[in-house]
């Protein structure tokens, strides 16, 4: 029934795709930074500009909203669910910057572990965002956002264990703020999966 209701104005999901797409690009720097930590000014400088890219994204999607008389779905969830998705790359950005700004010689196995979930938790996004035109995939991405709950979980768990260890081992107090700072970014990136996960699945609970 929703599928006949819904007006052709179908470039909202296109964007939508779009930003996602770059989320995934976006976090998979972020894998890239933690794993092989070389040529860090490059790849800080990668997510940046994907940062960029989808800020215009959301500029263009808040455009269009505004000139958008029907719209596909409501305007408060187009708004929010963009905005939010914006919010994961902004903290990719921020975590890249940190890394950079504070000099960090190295880094641990948690901090790839919790990149690692964001970029889980990023791919499952894009995989809901990308299903979200048609609510007969009401099923699927409800999964989806199943997910992505379980991975800001799991994030959860993998950042408690590491601030354990840190506090317990770490016995250079600059060295300890500055991996602390990491772990808590990239937690709360998968904090804004599970932010986009809760919107989408208002959306699909108010028109599937």
């Amino acid at each position: 029934m929703f599928g006949r209701l819904m007006p052709s104005e179908g470039k909202f999901f296109e964007l939508f795709v779009q930003h996602a797409d770059l989320c995934v690009k976006g976090a998979k720097e972020m894998v890239s930074v933690m794993t092989n930590f070389d040529d860090l000014e490059n790849r800080v400088h990668a997510i940046e500009s994907i940062e960029k890219q989808a800020d215009k994204v959301t500029h263009s999607t808040l455009e269009l909203l505004h000139k958008t008389f029907i719209t596909p779905l409501d305007r408060d969830d187009i708004h929010q669910l963009i905005t939010r998705m914006d919010d994961i790359l902004d903290l990719l950005e921020d975590a890249a910057q940190t890394i950079s700004l504070y000099d960090i010689k190295a880094v641990t196995p948690e901090a790839k572990r919790l990149a690692e979930l964001c970029l889980a938790g990023a791919e499952k996004v894009k995989a809901a965002v990308g299903l979200l035109h048609n609510m007969d995939n009401a099923q699927q991405i409800l999964s989806l956002c199943e997910e992505i709950d379980r991975f800001e979980s799991d994030a959860d768990h993998v950042m408690r264990a590491a601030m354990s260890k840190l506090f317990r081992d770490e016995p250079d107090v600059r060295t300890l703020i500055k991996l602390k700072a990491i772990y808590e970014i990239l937690e709360t990136v998968t904090d804004r999966c599970e932010d986009v996960a809760n919107i989408i699945e208002g959306i699909i609970v108010e028109n599937a």
